[in-house]
């Protein structure tokens, strides 16, 4: 008799006290996930402590002309699957969907694709819900290592993410981002989410797509104000990690918002410009956001901008990167106030965001309760250790406040509305409200 081999190998310490897994390869559920973990009895047969890892591969790359009958990328991913199943932003559909029912037919590769509106008042657990019977047995009946192809924007692929996080607890998901915001921040995160009533982002899992595929020829389509919303999220990179990205933001924001992102016209050296600054941007907040995958740690440079606004955003009903840009602004105010900041770093972060365009200021800021309720939320979010509100200490860098006194919070905002009023606009940005691109 063959004696058949156990199917996990064991390490077993010399007090028979701790045994380790390392499960075969073979036996994985998913080619992107592997995990090992131990289990260390007490030795009095009344306890013992289990300890797992689990480790992934996040791909992110710069691909232009995804839809190119010519661009293998997308074939070689689904031609060995038989099929794919896509869930598409609804206006993505309407502008490119023949492109990608057309490339699929030219690959001979079955598409099941879900149409789906992704507005910022569809960010709420009903559009999850109509995601999972669309991937369910009700729907599609994806596999757990099938990966769904999700083309959208940021509130798609922060739902759409969810979805598959949901589905069979784990399902690979593939994102293009068609947006600046999708692109660079919320396509390629690992952090899905839904809104709560009163609450930006409070109900989610961390999930990230195996593979981010960024082609910024979508931008060509986009309204300019969705250019501009999704900057913000490149310049808060840029303050908090990579001077080298503010000074070409500085150099070539105008124009980058202009041609967006050179599609709409510019020379290969702008071409090559918006590549650098998308690359950059995706570079600086994967290594920060991506090591760090479950936020088991505050140090978090890309939650600058992020912790008064969740609050006050819906509150104001601003545009998601108008609310980040005003608690950029106030938070370079308030670093300057605690003397972590000097005056003219200060005063180049909040000139950049007013050079494209974006949101310094609103009075929103003014209302204390909202502003302290914020902070009240994000401790919790936080995990009750402190506020953890990432300020910047220089241009490309950035340290944390532990906690903001009330008193300290107050100052902030009248000294940064001291320096609004003297702007031009008093601080207030372009097409700002969520109204302003029908979104609301």
């Amino acid at each position: 008799m063959v004696q058949a081999k156990p199917l996990t190998e064991k390490t077993i310490s010399q007090s028979n006290q701790i045994i380790q897994f390392n499960h075969p390869v073979k036996y994985r559920t998913s080619e992107w996930y592997t995990g090992h973990g131990e289990i260390v009895a007490s030795g009095d047969n009344r306890s013992f402590e289990v300890s797992a890892s689990y480790h992934l591969k996040a791909t992110v790359k710069l691909v232009n002309q995804i839809l190119n009958l010519d661009n293998p990328t997308l074939a070689e991913i689904y031609s060995s699957r038989g099929r794919c199943v896509a869930i598409v932003d609804q206006t993505v559909d309407e502008l490119y969907g023949e492109a990608i029912r057309g490339y699929f037919e030219y690959h001979e590769i079955p598409l099941e694709l879900l149409s789906c509106r992704a507005w910022e008042s569809d960010k709420i657990p009903q559009t999850v819900h109509k995601l999972l019977a669309f991937l369910g047995k009700d729907g599609c009946d994806v596999s757990r290592n099938e990966p769904v192809l999700v083309i959208g924007g940021g509130v798609l692929s922060d739902v759409a993410g969810l979805a598959c996080a949901l589905q069979h607890r784990r399902t690979p998901y593939i994102m293009i981002g068609t947006t600046v915001v999708a692109a660079i921040d919320a396509g390629p995160s690992p952090r899905t989410c839904t809104n709560g009533s009163q609450f930006k982002n409070s109900m989610g899992v961390y999930h990230p797509p195996v593979l981010t595929l960024v082609d910024r020829t979508f931008f060509r389509t986009l309204e300019t104000g969705h250019v501009r919303n999704g900057m913000a999220e490149i310049i808060k990179m840029a303050v908090t990690d990579d001077p080298i990205l503010f000074k070409l933001m500085e150099d070539y924001g105008s124009r980058l918002l202009e041609t967006h992102f050179a599609t709409l016209e510019g020379d290969e050296e702008l071409q090559e410009i918006a590549d650098e600054v998308i690359y950059r941007a995706l570079f600086s907040y994967m290594k920060h956001e991506g090591t760090n995958m479950f936020e088991t740690y505050q140090d978090r440079p890309h939650a600058y901008g992020h912790t008064w606004s969740p609050r006050f955003e819906p509150a104001a009903k601003l545009m998601h990167g108008h609310a980040v840009s005003i608690g950029m602004a106030f938070g370079a105010t308030l670093a300057t106030e605690m003397g972590w900041l000097s005056a003219d770093d200060r005063d180049r972060i909040i000139a950049l965001c007013s050079s494209i365009g974006l949101s310094v200021y609103h009075p929103i800021l003014e209302d204390m309760d909202i502003m302290l309720e914020g902070q009240k939320n994000m401790r919790r979010k936080r995990g009750e250790g402190g506020l953890w509100a990432p300020l910047p200490i220089g241009i490309g860098e950035c340290d944390y406040a532990q906690e903001v006194s009330s008193g300290l919070l107050q100052q902030g905002v009248e000294k940064h509305k001291q320096l609004c009023v003297s702007l031009p606009s008093g601080g207030e940005g372009k097409e700002m409200y969520l109204s302003d691109l029908g979104l609301a």
